[in-house]
């Protein structure tokens, strides 16, 4: 290396020293870079992607939109921003969602905050400096006394490990890495792998091109109509002028979205009582559905009446009664993500579309020309992996995070993910995180949740600013005793009783802890009385 190459190096190198570095650009961090700017921090936003807009912007896959309405998933720390911006649909789609985030950015100017294309590698605390040192893939290195991971919590994909899977010659796309320009699937045999949340969502959408669709099952998933619709602009106008409200009462709910919940037992009504109730849930669409009763979550016998009606309403729908059998699931509704379709059931009706059922027939290779399962062969020209995340702690882990005396989060983590709140971590000072495990999050209206998580570390920074603290870490003890709170929550319920992302059982070798606080009036209830009482369970210095 000649003296001006180490010399470039050595520049390019050197460290950019900022208050706050933010990891990841979507909902989360883009308020936080507002948040923090408004108490006179100099933050830095680091985003892997080509554009803003985190989980938004890379699930671009046909059909995808978010299963909570659109008037109540937005932001709500302005007034103004709320009463300007029209969504157009009850449930907005990914593009709407991403203009939405765009036209956030410009109107508070967020843009100069934010770094995009910039992956980070590697983020460590230096004890005696008492500064974060954040290092990207590009070799480029930020220093900050606060660090936090805005990552989300639906963000590193899980691409299952299938034999052959490289040598398939056709177009190979992941739902969750969805490319920027739209995918023509016209003339194409397609295979999709998953019929989760996304592969439920773009199934319809791909059948509707394809020449034959292949929707590859491995485990049958309750999914609920959206009913959606445009949005009657009388309608919207009522809901701006009454915001405040709608809010207030988004917050009291057990997931932080405004829908009243059934005060009667599913037990405590006659049959025909309880057809009606099921019925006009079905017909209202959406995550209300399991709203209908007061009991659905609390035992199995209870959901079991409402896991019935579903598998009632897919015989219904689906003529071919050996398809309808594989769609129907036989766990518990609600253990696993509730979904929310448009024709999804209906698909299945199409002569273009054959449902595999992988449990029968499982794949033993994917081949250069398409897959190979137990009981016949598949030619493809394409396969959509719709195999979902690594979620609320798969991200964080793909990051080389070392906190005090060089303690490694993945090594922390090892036996299970655990934290205080959701927002801290013992062992690693002044770092944050934003629906980090044990918060309701997934549970939860997630910008909710986001504005909250955001609202708390901005006034912790100021509460360290006013009492002349520079390090703010959970203690040992608060982490274990939270971490305990939130799996007895999880025990006391029906969550536990079924395989699911919540407890990372989609991922082979992942330990088996519940990730997400249930209640989110309780959990906001807890987060402000540790507050009141001097930040209890977090040690400053």
């Amino acid at each position: 290396m000649t003296s001006t190459e180490a010399a470039v190096k050595s520049e390019n190198n050197a460290a950019n020293s900022v208050d706050v570095v933010v990891v990841g650009a979507g909902f989360a961090g883009l308020y936080l870079l507002y948040r923090l700017r408004k108490q006179g921090l100099k933050v830095q936003v680091l985003e892997a992607g080509a554009e803003i807009g985190g989980t938004w912007h890379w699930n671009r896959y046909p059909g995808a939109r978010c299963d909570i309405e659109s008037m109540e998933y937005s932001y709500q720390f302005s007034d103004e921003l709320q009463q300007e911006w029209d969504w157009s649909e009850r449930y907005a789609t990914q593009p709407e969602i991403l203009r939405y985030i765009n036209y956030v950015a410009d109107k508070f100017g967020l843009r100069d905050g934010v770094r995009l294309n910039t992956r980070v590698d590697s983020a460590s605390f230096d004890d005696s400096r008492r500064i974060w040192t954040v290092k990207t893939e590009s070799g480029d290195v930020y220093e900050a006394p606060f660090c936090v991971m805005a990552t989300g919590c639906l963000s590193s994909i899980n691409m299952p490990d299938i034999p052959g899977r490289d040598t398939f010659e056709g177009l190979a796309l992941h739902t969750g890495q969805w490319p920027r320009e739209p995918v023509d699937f016209s003339g194409m045999k397609v295979g999709v792998i998953g019929t989760g949340s996304s592969g439920i969502q773009s199934i319809p959408m791909i059948a509707k091109q394809a020449d034959h669709l292949y929707a590859f099952q491995r485990s049958p998933t309750y999914t609920v109509p959206a009913h959606n619709q445009p949005l009657d602009p009388a309608m919207r106008d009522e809901i701006k002028a009454h915001y405040d409200e709608l809010r207030e009462r988004a917050k009291a709910n057990r997931v932080g979205i405004d829908y009243e919940v059934g005060e009667k037992s599913v037990f405590d009504v006659s049959p025909a009582e309880r057809e009606k109730i099921f019925d006009e849930c079905w017909a209202r669409g959406g995550l209300p559905f399991l709203a209908g009763f007061a009991d659905l979550f609390d035992t199995k016998e209870a959901n079991d009446y409402a896991a019935d009606y579903v598998r009632r309403k897919i015989h219904a729908i689906v003529k071919d009664t050996n398809v309808a059998d594989a769609l129907s699931p036989e766990t518990i509704i609600g253990c696993k993500r509730l979904c929310v379709d448009t024709d999804y059931y209906a698909t299945f009706n199409r002569d273009n579309v054959t449902l595999v059922d992988l449990r029968k027939t499982p794949i033993k290779t994917i081949t250069p020309g398409g897959i190979e399962t137990e009981g016949a062969d598949y030619a493809l020209d394409a396969i959509v992996y719709a195999t979902g995340f690594d979620a609320m702690t798969g991200a964080l882990e793909k990051i080389d995070i070392r906190g005090r005396d060089g303690l490694s989060l993945r090594r922390k983590w090892h036996d299970g993910a655990r934290s205080y709140l959701g927002l801290g971590i013992a062992g690693f000072p002044n770092l944050f995180t934003v629906n980090g495990p044990g918060s309701p999050s997934v549970l939860s209206n997630v910008l909710q949740s986001i504005e909250q998580h955001v609202d708390w570390i901005g006034d912790c920074i100021g509460y360290m600013t006013d009492h002349g603290y520079d390090l703010v870490e959970p203690n040992d003890t608060a982490e274990q005793e939270w971490s305990g709170h939130v799996n007895a929550l999880a025990e006391a319920s029906v969550y536990p009783q079924c395989n699911s992302w919540y407890l990372g059982a989609n991922i082979p070798g992942k330990p088996r802890v519940f990730l997400a606080y249930i209640g989110f009036p309780e959990y906001t209830e807890k987060v402000e009385a540790v507050t009141r009482d001097g930040y209890r369970g977090f040690a400053f210095a």
